[in-house]
């Protein structure tokens, strides 16, 4: 019992005398150290954010479908997720025909809706007020219009 309770203290003072030596050196230690640079910096990262407004893969593919053969110039994938570069063709287009003011930027903000709720009024039902909110009649209509797409323009 004694060479049990000698082998704790001595491993006890061990660790005391160790903690103490790191706790004294580890402010040094510390100034000295070289500043550390992060690895990515914020011009570095690019957001892939898609908002496909309530639309199925399949039918956000018949969107894609209908930008690529319209004058929007869309030459991106035919994958079902309406990111930004689709957007930015989408925008393009209801600049041209819908009286879309904003910049083409791919985000889908109130100004982009607003112009998306004059086309769905014109001939997909939509039937609410024209106030860049998505609610469920603007993507109900939306969805009428993607269904419409994949009959006019076929990939």
């Amino acid at each position: 019992m004694r060479a049990l309770t000698r082998t704790i203290v001595s491993v006890t003072a061990a660790v005391g005398i160790a903690a103490g030596g790191l706790a004294g050196s580890g402010a040094a230690f510390a100034d000295s150290a070289p500043a550390v640079k992060p690895a990515v910096s914020a011009q570095d990262v690019t957001i892939l954010a898609t908002n496909n407004l309530g639309l199925s893969t399949q039918q956000a593919k018949n969107m894609q479908c209908f930008l690529r053969n319209s004058p929007a110039s869309y030459t991106g994938a035919i994958d079902g997720l309406l990111g930004t570069n689709s957007w930015k063709a989408y925008q393009r287009w209801l600049k041209e025909y819908w009286g879309y003011t904003g910049a083409i930027d791919g985000i889908v903000g109130p100004n982009t809706i607003k112009a998306l709720q004059r086309k769905l009024a014109f001939n997909w039902g939509y039937t609410g007020a024209i106030d860049g909110i998505a609610g469920s009649g603007t993507q109900a209509a939306f969805k009428r219009l993607a269904n419409d797409n994949s009959v006019f323009f076929p990939c």
